[in-house]
């Protein structure tokens, strides 16, 4: 399973890529705005970290100004991944892009419909919200396992991205039913290799260690 970032900050991406194990970011404009830079240059630095997918989100409303926006958007760096809410607009404007052979996300999916839909105009990604899901009552997980059944079915070329991931247990979920991608918080990806066990085993050996070097 590929593991993103969720995040527009440059020194958390920087941190995690360096760790050997990131494949790409996605961010938001909530994310763009905490970090109070320019949106071009930010994420023109970004692609620089990381080689792979760069989600960004374009915030028009209508198709036609959403296939502008993301034309532009698309033109910063070959691995900019174009994020395009599910509506009637965005599908619109998905399925004019993606034969322009424009990567797009699907993003702010709540549902198997909406997945299938977006799958239909030719989106690359899908992004369900499995946090929000869940804030609401739903099982956001159960709702990612609909969606891999639908592409399963019908061999679309798109991925699921489990996103609105609030805490270690989602990431596993989503690896075990065999989510393509999770994207993932800064927090939540340090909390992934903690365990007090290993705390506790890593203070054993350097006592013990300390006995041997004495002798």
């Amino acid at each position: 399973m590929k593991i993103f970032i969720d995040s527009a900050n440059v020194q958390q991406i920087e941190e995690v890529n360096g760790w050997g194990i990131l494949d790409g970011v996605t961010t938001n404009p909530t994310l763009i705005a905490k970090e109070q830079t320019d949106f071009g240059t930010l994420v023109r630095q970004i692609c620089t970290i990381v080689n792979g997918p760069i989600s960004a989100e374009a915030i028009s409303m209508k198709a036609g100004d959403i296939v502008v926006e993301a034309r532009e958007l698309a033109s910063i760096h070959k691995n900019i991944v174009v994020k395009i809410p599910v509506t009637e607009e965005g599908l619109r404007a998905t399925k004019t892009l993606s034969k322009e052979g424009v990567s797009i996300n699907t993003t702010l999916v709540f549902s198997p419909a909406q997945a299938l839909l977006a799958c239909k105009a030719g989106a690359r990604y899908i992004s369900p919200f499995v946090g929000r899901l869940d804030d609401v009552g739903s099982d956001g997980m159960d709702v990612v396992a609909q969606i891999l059944d639908i592409l399963d079915n019908y061999q679309f070329d798109a991925e699921v991205i489990v996103a609105s991931v609030r805490h270690p247990i989602h990431v596993v979920e989503a690896a075990r039913m065999g989510a393509h991608i999770a994207t993932v918080p800064y927090e939540v990806l340090k909390k992934m290799f903690k365990h007090p066990l290993t705390d506790l085993g890593i203070e054993k050996f350097l006592q013990d260690w300390q006995k041997v070097a004495r002798h």
